[in-house]
């Protein structure tokens, strides 16, 4: 197994017994699933310091005596309270059944599905957790690029103005403090004319918020699904930015809203006019008649309360077909690239399953990204979502990089939490994010510093998933909750912050140089709480990469063992890192950091 070299320390209290209460894992969702077709993972859960080694036991049923082995487990996670170990099953015949024995120094318990044993072990396969076969159709498949992908959001109406002859009646001047119904003229043409920019940064792939026909300036009450709002273009431009795009080596994936719409979408408009006669009044969830579309307690669901976005019934056979065939008409006739799903945990996850069927029919690769604020596991099993957005982790980094209350541990431990929350195909392509239309500035949110903002950004840039970063953010544009953190994006380069876009750069050409970046394993080296030290690591067979940072006001000496003679070098200038008896020392000024490299044993 590649990560065998690289679990985390085990240690345990001598003599402790183990706390069966706190053992748990389940034959199925993130402790038991396939990652490809012919290797499957096993986790199982520990109290923290408790188990000392688990072993994972693992056979064909209908031959266990010719076709079994055991599997040493890694501990490749702990939060405030457990400890997580896996372990990855290649099993001859795509199934295998299993147990586990967990050791410490005083004891030896067998787990296994019928229960936990602690005189001998229980004789396979009898009751023992079943992989009864691994169904190529059934697993999570996530589109590759995205595991590579650098996402750059944009949104349209504040992203420049490219066309003035389209700009909506009362635009405001550019870059005028925005108002929740302000319009600034942004269209598609402004955001090719600025696509070269956005290579420039580094990124590979476009967000953009809704860009169909709507009311208002963010767009997601939409009137007509198949109509590019005029005030942005028209399909033709829309075509245009794509295939543009793409020359350029960016993918583009826009947002759908199919969880509500405009009180002005003529299938509601009908239903107000026709009441229960109306052809479309199954389309929405309406409690009585006539339909009252005014006030904050309207007699149908919406979205939140607003009564201007009643909410669809997406388990309505027509609502159904109509939604899936505007799907795959984007899809095929513009041919973007995936779909960012509003207020995606409020839609039925029947409608989610077909939603899935249709776009990867068209295209295997497109990429869908489910806005779920929270746990998303239940749309991460390979029949709904390749992604949701990040939120908590997003929360957590800003949380402990602010620097106020959180120590390293306890930020370590979130994050493992996180990292366990789902399989790791599901992590590698995970929707990171710092901030977004929904949330105030990263900067802001950082109390404006920028050397807490670099820290921040190298840890979203070096961690696996797939980061994404907000219009202007990377030149420090600022702002509160909406309509603020909307701001128009400043052009004028004696306005921006250029050094701080000279760092994103630098940080996503790092992220691109190294595969280990993108698709290596993760873990922490040191979380030191008393020096706010953190160490950490990303690997592969052929190389390895560790970060080092200090988010404290005052200088920390970190130091970490490697246990081998292989070479380090500053991952950016090359220069050597000097080494004694396999331990390396950096000592690091405040909110300082740096990042080492390393390549194979072979190089050593």
């Amino acid at each position: 197994m590649a990560i065998s070299r690289h679990a985390l320390t085990s240690t345990t209290t001598p003599g402790t017994s183990i706390e069966l209460e706190c053992l748990y894992h389940s034959p199925q969702g993130k402790w038991a699933y396939a990652y490809n077709s012919t290797t499957f993972h096993l986790r199982l859960r520990s109290k923290k310091n408790n188990v000392k080694r688990v072993v994972a036991l693992t056979g064909d049923k209908y031959d266990w005596e010719h076709h079994h082995q055991e599997l040493e487990m890694l501990k490749v996670g702990a939060d405030a309270y457990f400890d997580y170990w896996e372990a990855e099953v290649t099993p001859e015949r795509k199934r295998f059944s299993y147990g586990f024995r967990l050791e410490t120094d005083a004891e030896t318990v067998w787990m296994v599905e019928s229960g936990f044993y602690r005189k001998e072990q229980p004789v396979p396969p009898g009751g023992y957790y079943e992989m009864p076969y691994i169904h190529e159709v059934d697993l999570l498949h996530v589109p590759e690029w995205a595991k590579s992908a650098v996402f750059y959001q944009i949104m349209p109406d504040r992203f420049a103005n490219g066309d003035p002859a389209n700009d909506p009646e009362g635009t405001l001047e550019w870059g005028a403090t925005p108002a929740n119904d302000s319009f600034f003229g942004g269209d598609l043409q402004g955001i090719i004319d600025h696509l070269d920019y956005i290579v420039e940064l580094g990124a590979t792939a476009l967000y953009l918020t809704p860009i169909f026909q709507a009311p208002s300036n963010h767009k997601y009450d939409t009137v007509d699904y198949g109509t590019i709002d005029s005030s942005f273009g028209d399909l033709e431009l829309l075509k245009q930015l794509v295939s543009l795009a793409h020359s350029k080596g960016l993918k583009v994936v826009l947002d759908a809203v199919f969880n509500h719409t405009s009180a002005e979408f003529p299938p509601f408009k009908d239903v107000i006019e026709h009441g229960a006669d109306s052809k479309y009044a199954n389309w929405f969830h309406i409690y009585d008649y006539p339909v009252k579309a005014e006030g904050d307690n309207p007699n149908y669901d919406t979205f939140g309360f607003f009564a201007g976005m009643p909410k669809l019934n997406t388990a309505n056979q027509e609502t159904k077909e109509y939604l899936l065939d505007i799907t795959r008409f984007w899809l095929s006739e513009v041919q973007i690239d995936g779909w960012r799903l509003d207020v995606a945990n409020e839609v039925d996850h029947v409608f989610w399953r077909e939603f899935r069927q249709a776009v990867k029919e068209i295209n295997p690769e497109a990429f869908i990204i489910g806005e779920v604020w929270s746990d998303s596991l239940s749309w991460l099993q390979g029949d709904q979502f390749d992604s949701v957005m990040n939120y908590p982790f997003s929360d957590r980094l800003l949380e402990f990089f602010r620097g106020e209350e959180m120590e390293p541990t306890a930020f370590a431990s979130h994050i493992y939490g996180l990292l366990m929350r789902y399989p790791r195909q599901a992590n590698e392509v995970l929707f990171n994010l710092l901030a977004s239309h929904d949330t105030p500035r990263v900067l802001t949110r950082l109390g404006g510093d920028t050397r807490r903002l670099k820290l921040t950004v190298t840890f979203l840039l070096t961690f696996t998933g797939t980061p994404c970063i907000f219009y202007g953010d990377e030149i420090g544009l600022t702002g509160e909750d909406d309509p603020d953190c909307r701001k128009c994006m400043i052009w004028e380069e004696d306005r921006q912050d250029r050094e701080l876009f000279s760092f994103y750069q630098r940080m996503i050409a790092l992220r691109k140089e190294h595969e280990v970046l993108r698709t290596g394993h993760f873990r922490f080296l040191q979380s030191d709480a008393d020096s706010q030290g953190l160490v950490y690591e990303r690997f592969n067979d052929n190389s390895r990469i560790t970060v080092w940072m200090n988010n404290s006001s005052s200088p920390v000496t970190l130091q970490h063992s490697f246990g081998d003679q292989r070479r380090w070098q500053d991952a950016f200038s090359g220069e050597p890192v000097e080494m004694e008896a396999g331990r390396i020392n950096i000592t690091l000024e405040p909110l300082e950091y740096r990042i080492l490299y390393s390549a194979n044993d072979s190089e050593a």
